[in-house]
């Protein structure tokens, strides 16, 4: 059994709802302390799952060279965690990639190989590698083509400049990483200073760790809110950082201005792309 699998069965097994009588013996064992006479633990009844909790969804994951590994790794997690899905790694080849913090990611699909109806199209993002994949008519060709099928088109941080240069967010709001954000109007977006956003099918994640949060909304879109809440629970998803420097709008002055230059060229990098491209807001 793979990783994945062993990963799913307890998914299900800490899920799965208690049977009626289960409980009820359960509560009156609880009440003496010990086990009924004759009878051994409560074991939880795997008919009383929820059908709606397995299903067949096929997920495709962008992955190119210079990717922010957090924004693929925290939502790779949630979708992996979906019992019946198949969430494959997409890139142009098999070949490994590596992303900008020297971690390598092994593709399980290419473009040819990805399914042609997805349940979910996601992109992540980064910086210089994020611009290079816009650039990239192939990368930006197949965005476009399994997007215009897929049930959900998502990103997380900078990849929804990958959707919106692959004509994905034109007429929708989406939101980005803070130092990209107002660049997605040049593909005909509506930025939207929000954690996630969603509008109709898109649903769009900010910077990085957004990922996570993007990623427990997607379980709950995909399955329910019960669902999504065991899964944050297993992976004991229960922030509380150290600083509160994480927004632009609560950081330390002196931190928001030094990060905000180190930022600054990025939305003019984003409009050349555009031109070159051949995309405008118009």
């Amino acid at each position: 059994m793979t990783d994945l699998s062993r990963r799913a069965a307890l998914l299900a097994a800490m899920l799965t709802p208690i049977a009626a009588s289960a409980c009820s013996r359960g509560q009156s064992q609880a009440s003496s302390g010990v086990d009924a006479p004759g009878e051994g633990p409560v074991v939880h009844d795997m008919s009383d799952m929820p059908a709606s909790w397995t299903q067949d969804n096929q997920i495709a994951m962008l992955c190119y060279p210079r990717m922010t590994i957090l924004d693929l790794i925290g939502p790779q997690y949630m979708f992996a965690s979906l019992m019946g899905a198949t969430v494959h790694l997409v890139a142009k080849t098999r070949d490994p990639i590596t992303s900008d913090t020297g971690v390598t990611i092994v593709p399980t699909a290419t473009f040819d190989e990805t399914p042609s109806n997805l349940t979910v199209l996601f992109a992540p993002g980064g910086t210089d590698g994020t611009l290079a994949a816009m650039r990239d008519d192939e990368t930006r060709n197949w965005v476009a083509d399994r997007g215009s099928r897929a049930q959900y088109v998502t990103s997380v941080c900078t990849g929804s400049l990958i959707l919106g240069a692959a004509g994905l967010l034109r007429g929708y709001n989406a939101t980005c990483h803070w130092g990209g954000l107002s660049a997605l109007s040049e593909f005909g977006a509506t930025p939207v200073d929000a954690r996630i956003v969603k509008d109709r099918n898109r649903i769009t994640g900010a910077g990085v760790t957004a990922g996570l949060d993007f990623g427990l909304q997607m379980l709950a879109e995909l399955r329910d809110r019960t669902y999504a809440e065991g899964v944050q629970l297993m992976c004991e998803y229960d922030p509380h950082p150290p600083f509160n420097a994480g927004s632009v709008h609560t950081a330390p002055i002196h931190v928001r201005a030094m990060i905000q230059a180190m930022v600054a060229p990025f939305p003019g990098q984003v409009r050349e792309v555009a031109r070159e491209i051949g995309v405008s807001a118009g």
